[in-house]
């Protein structure tokens, strides 16, 4: 249920509580809703910020859903609302609409051997999956995670990474294009694709989530499709096509289907045969 005055088109206040520098240009926002109320949100969902004055921005709910009654965004710097937000402090307001969308399906496939794959910043809306299989960790077979992204700067969690590791049959396999010579990595080196040649799905009963670059999860769905896995078992989040929250702006159209109502989250079986999806 989305909160708000009963208007979906009107923001709401919320507070800032934190913020966390993930990297020279991405931070992670914590909120609590200026009227006290939970923000409730499943795993996939996302939430539009709107810097008063500036504008708004859609963002995946990168927080724990269970947790605490705060939520968390994490922004990079690209633009005028997503600089805006980026420069907040504790006790700033902002506003919020949301959650919207439709999320990650892990009520559909307990039991089943969970794959994330994750490229840059599609590990945000891949974080609140993580969450949810630690906190229940009996519901799910063996969990891989893969995440790459351009150079180890550009990660986020960074900090995150051993507790990750820590859940239990759980692997993490971190990968980047490019070492600077000046930083120490101790990790692989290439796509994140690169990492299914060491992933032994059980086919029929392992379910892939993919968030990252549109060119990224082309790339690893044809690779697991390869590997034998059926569209209907690869999930797939387009979250950066979104844009109002109600499908009245049109921008995030992808054939018949509107990112913001139908999605964000889609197995490769809904949207495979639609114009213009992920090239």
């Amino acid at each position: 249920m989305n909160v708000g005055y009963g208007n979906p088109y009107v923001p709401i206040p919320a507070k800032v509580i934190s913020v966390k520098e993930e990297n020279s240009t991405t931070k992670t926002l914590t909120f609590g809703l200026s009227s006290g109320e939970a923000f409730r949100f499943k795993p996939g969902q996302f939430d539009i910020v709107s810097y008063y004055g500036v504008g708004e921005s859609a963002f995946s709910i990168c927080s724990n859903p269970e947790g605490k009654p705060t939520f968390e965004n994490t922004v990079r710097k690209v633009g005028r609302v997503t600089t805006a937000l980026f420069n907040v402090k504790p006790g700033d307001v902002v506003g919020v609409r949301g959650p919207y969308g439709k999320p990650w399906p892990l009520e559909k496939v307990i039991g089943n051997d969970l794959l994330l794959v994750a490229g840059g910043m599609g590990a945000a809306p891949l974080r609140p999956a993580i969450h949810h299989i630690s906190r229940h960790r009996d519901l799910y077979g063996l969990v891989d995670i893969l995440y790459g992204a351009r150079t180890p700067s550009d990660m986020i969690y960074f900090d995150e990474f051993d507790k990750w590791r820590d859940i239990p049959n759980t692997r993490l396999l971190l990968t980047v294009d490019h070492v600077p010579l000046s930083v120490s990595w101790e990790h692989e080196n290439g796509m994140v694709t690169q990492f299914l040649k060491y992933v032994k799905p059980r086919l029929r009963v392992t379910t892939a989530l993919i968030c990252g670059p549109e060119v990224m999860m082309k790339s690893t769905a044809q690779a697991l499709i390869n590997m034998g896995f059926y569209p209907s078992e690869i999930f797939l989040s387009l979250e950066r096509r979104m844009k109002c929250g109600l499908g009245k702006c049109g921008h995030c159209q992808i054939g018949y289907k509107y990112v913001c109502k139908d999605g964000p989250v889609f197995s490769l079986e809904e949207i495979e045969l639609l114009p213009d999806v992920i090239e």
